[in-house]
């Protein structure tokens, strides 16, 4: 599966309408959610047989697409999978119990509810209004068959509305092997080290763009709760917001794919980025940093280009040698890996040789994040971590702007 992301014009009432449909996909949700909190030990059947009485009480619903609301149907049960999966492996701290949505984004279709006009126009022809919009954007749909398009989202975000399409293909690139094998530490003074002695630098992107931000947070607080002012200064300021994950993204994305171009096998470290963002002092410089789309990026293209990627257990990694294996304990502030064996390197790359070594000699395992992790464009979740590879299902999506 590929996503092909468009920014879509149309008029105001246009987009009013995509709010209406958002907002009625969202309710479906909530909904559905609802009755299952009530009554408990129903399936998805049950939920789509409830989805079907909501439309018969409700014209609002009644108005959104039959599939858009099946779609939102499989969103609330999906919750509902993941948080009885998180307590069969008995995951520590809080298992993801399902959530009412206060601020949706995003309505899906499936095969009907819009009709593609030509490679630039798209109709949607439920009952919502939205009409005919033109797409923006540098993608050729008309490369693929129609009934190759199996999903179709309207995504609102910060700078405008955007309509995603989910396309039933293969993507795999036939690339030379370069003979080369690499082992990867992250870090917060650089982006990462590898095991050659090469670095990147961090961009900081957050860092650069704080002072704008604080600007445009002041001139919402300033304004009045509920009226239209402070509405368009919290747009203003959620556009910061978007320019900086974008630019994350991007980094990640051309990092990633220069990085399992030019090697055959890349090795590193799982890091749980949810229990290191605990110290507060490192927070905001390690979410700044974008290691979890780093790594995304890694499995995505490492599974495109047909190239191996290798997680490690992060365990001393910093600690031990790299030539003889004897640990040296250093504090965070000791940038020198010194040995008595005379191996005298730095830190970063001396725990990017030992994930390297730790990959060759197979105890990591291949890595999966991209499949285990639904993110907005869509993705269907797959195998956890360990899992053997050729089972994991999931979608070859992210390469389209703004994912």
């Amino acid at each position: 599966m590929i996503v092909y992301e468009f920014k879509v014009k149309g008029k105001l009432n246009q987009y009013r309408a995509i709010d209406e449909a958002i907002r009625a996909g969202q309710f479906v949700r909530n909904s559905c959610l609802r009755y299952w909190i009530d009554n408990r030990g129903l399936g998805r059947k049950e939920l789509y047989r409830y989805n079907t009485e909501l439309r018969a009480m409700y014209p609002f619903v009644k108005d959104l697409n039959s599939h858009a609301c099946q779609t939102s149907v499989e969103r609330c049960w999906s919750a509902i999978v993941k948080f009885f999966e998180n307590c069969k492996k008995n995951l520590p701290g809080k298992k993801g119990y399902p959530r009412f949505k206060k601020r949706s984004r995003s309505v899906e279709y499936k095969t009907s509810g819009w009709k593609l006009l030509d490679p630039k126009h798209i109709e949607f022809t439920d009952k919502k209004g939205i009409g005919k919009l033109k797409l923006i954007g540098t993608w050729d749909l008309a490369f693929y068959l129609v009934k190759q398009i199996k999903r179709v989202r309207l995504v609102r975000r910060a700078d405008g509305y955007y309509c995603q399409f989910c396309i039933q293909v293969d993507v795999k690139v036939d690339v030379e092997p370069t003979k080369h094998n690499v082992g990867f530490d992250v870090g917060l003074k650089e982006f990462y080290t590898d095991s050659d002695g090469n670095t990147e630098p961090n961009p900081r992107f957050y860092r650069k763009s704080e002072k704008r931000m604080k600007f445009y947070q002041r001139r919402v607080s300033r304004k009045k709760k509920g009226s239209a002012n402070r509405k368009r200064a919290i747009n203003k300021l959620g556009r910061v917001h978007l320019k900086i994950s974008r630019q994350r993204e991007e980094h990640a994305k051309r990092v990633a794919r220069c990085v399992v171009l030019s090697n055959d096998m890349v090795a590193y470290e799982d890091l749980r980025i949810k229990n290191l963002v605990k110290n507060h002092c490192l927070a905001k410089s390690i979410n700044d940093a974008g290691w979890y789309q780093f790594r995304k990026w890694l499995e995505y293209f490492g599974k495109k280009l047909g190239r191996v990627t290798v997680v490690v257990n992060p365990a001393y990694t910093s600690q031990n040698c790299s030539s003889c294996g004897t640990t040296v304990k250093k504090s965070l502030s000791t940038r020198t890996h010194v040995c008595r064996c005379g191996c005298v390197l730095d830190r970063d790359q001396n725990a990017a040789i030992n994930i390297l070594n730790s990959a060759l000699s197979t105890m990591g395992h291949i890595g999966t994040w991209i499949d285990k992790d639904p993110n907005a464009s869509g993705d269907l979740s797959t195998t956890g971590t360990g899992e053997i590879l050729s089972q994991q299902l999931g979608s070859l999506n992210e390469e389209s702007p703004g994912f």
